[in-house]
């Protein structure tokens, strides 16, 4: 790999994707180890043979313009859709040989996976516990305390399918919070979201990390990924295209004009002369 702006800051080296994944596995004991993983839809390719080290107790941030493959990655990094290539390991746990152990860790915001929404949000927090095979007791009592911080209690007797599109948001974070997981994976999780309950949501997620936690979150917003994240990775046309803590990959940029360095496709904004008040 090519390093840029410090030790832990790269640009993927792709004359190794034919590796094996097994060998490539580093040392230590990050929270998930990615390598190689590859994914197509017909002739697209979504994710071009990525590695990815994501320590133990960091905030991660994936950043990407749209249709560069985030979503695909995270999909793929927790089990929902199987890769055409690659490995995934969880705290050493292989996500595709020992799904279930894997997915024991894991809290999943994803983009687009439908909810039981003819349950009421309550019942849904509730179910997603007791599907993880929670006690009775300990479900009820953090389905109520889920409901309170995230300011859904009154609308926890609701149906979801009655709700909003930020407290669909918040009812999914709960239930990906739900088993106290050791790592939080989250698609966007402060999209359609209100800036209280953002504010909310980014205090519960701070804290969860202070505690030991590992939180990864993909965003398009450069600022809240640059005051939330201790490290960060740029995506685009499926490949990683640096990563590291967030100062080593900005440099001396903002995280945003450094983001643009990388994907590209900044427009002059010429060419509207007919656009005037």
């Amino acid at each position: 790999m090519t390093t840029v702006n410090g030790p832990d800051c790269y640009i993927v080296d792709m004359s190794n994707l034919n590796a094996d994944p097994t060998t490539a596995r580093p040392a230590g004991a990050p929270a998930i180890v990615v390598r190689g993983l590859g994914k197509h839809f017909a002739d697209k390719v979504a994710v071009n043979g990525i590695d990815l080290d994501v320590p133990a107790g960091s905030f991660y941030g994936l950043v990407g313009p749209n249709g560069a493959g985030k979503t695909t990655t995270l999909s793929m990094a927790t089990g929902l859709l199987r890769p055409d290539a690659g490995s995934v390991w969880v705290h050493g746990v292989d996500v595709w040989r020992e799904p279930l152990k894997a997915k024991t860790m894991l809290g999943v915001l994803a983009d687009g996976v439908r909810l039981f929404d003819r349950l009421t949000g309550r019942q849904l927090v509730t179910y997603s516990g007791r599907l993880r095979g929670m006690d009775p007791e300990t479900v009820a009592e953090r389905t109520e305390d889920l409901l309170r911080v995230l300011d859904l209690e009154d609308a926890g007797s609701k149906l979801v399918v009655d709700y909003s599109a930020g407290m669909t948001k918040k009812i999914a974070l709960a239930t990906a919070l739900i088993h106290s997981p050791r790592v939080l994976v989250l698609d966007e999780p402060f999209e359609a979201v209100d800036p209280v309950s953002a504010a909310n949501i980014r205090s519960i997620l701070t804290d969860y990390v202070g505690r030991g936690g590992t939180v990864i979150v993909s965003s398009h917003v450069m600022d809240l990924v640059q005051r939330m994240c201790t490290h960060v990775a740029v995506i685009a046309a499926g490949n990683v295209m640096a990563a590291g803590t967030v100062d080593e990959v900005r440099g001396s940029e903002s995280l945003e004009d450094r983001f643009v360095d990388l994907v590209g496709g900044r427009s002059d904004g010429g060419g509207l002369q007919w656009l005037r008040s």
